[in-house]
């Protein structure tokens, strides 16, 4: 278990759900950032881009961005640039998601360009061996998830524990302030724990809480370990 207890987060990455489509997104806000100051459990949120501006202004608790790109402010239609984000009053940003994956030198420039806006830097990887590559870009955190897992109903602390472990190992070979979430699979508290007793500063997290019939109560087991 970490004992820099500063960095632990759950972190809840909205994607592109319907149910957080326009007000939805506002509301699970609202619902984690209630279980949030209930609980004192460090919850961050990574809504829609589109619904980044809405949410970072109904809400207190961390709100990233799902994703960056490698562009500064000028002609860059389309791209979303780490300045846009910061002017949103959102505090991070998810970079190389699975779903968003990019090749290193450019996950090296986005984490670069964020930096200089003083975002928080959450950067996932599929394996330990990538995990230890991204990790020398000095990321505030290193998500490792396998894409296999993701969105399934099986928690890679479960499944493979031993990518966590040796992730969290990888990673602090090179860059031992770096700290390291695990993602895919994580529905409760059980596998927060789990998390924790592998080494895990936390877990990233989607399907679990978003398509959740209770949201609230999830995230409420979620954050029991804490």
């Amino acid at each position: 278990m970490s004992s820099d207890h500063a960095k632990r987060v759950i972190l809840v990455n909205f994607k592109a759900y319907p149910q957080v489509q326009g007000e939805g997104a506002i509301a699970l806000a609202q619902t984690c950032e209630l279980v949030a100051l209930e609980t004192g459990a460090p919850i961050a949120i990574a809504p829609p881009v589109v619904s980044l501006s809405a949410v970072a202004a109904a809400v207190d608790i961390p709100v990233y961005a799902q994703s960056m790109d490698p562009k500064v402010p000028g002609s860059a239609t389309g791209w979303v640039t780490a300045d846009m984000i910061e002017a949103t009053a959102a505090v991070g940003t998810l970079i190389n998601h699975a779903e968003h994956r990019y090749d290193a030198e450019t996950v090296k420039k986005c984490v670069a360009l964020a930096k200089e806006c003083d975002l928080i830097t959450c950067v996932c990887a599929n394996d330990i061996d990538a995990a230890r590559e991204l990790a020398a870009f000095k990321p505030d955190y290193i998500a490792v998830e396998p894409p296999e897992l993701i969105g399934g109903d099986i928690s890679v602390t479960t499944a493979d524990p031993g990518i966590v472990s040796d992730t969290v190992g990888a990673v602090h070979e090179v860059a031992p302030e770096v700290s390291v979430l695990c993602g895919a699979g994580v529905k409760n508290g059980k596998d927060v724990k789990a998390a924790f007793d592998l080494g895990a500063d936390g877990v990233l997290l989607a399907s679990g809480v978003v398509k959740a019939k209770d949201p609230e109560a999830v995230l409420r087991d979620l954050v029991s370990y804490f």
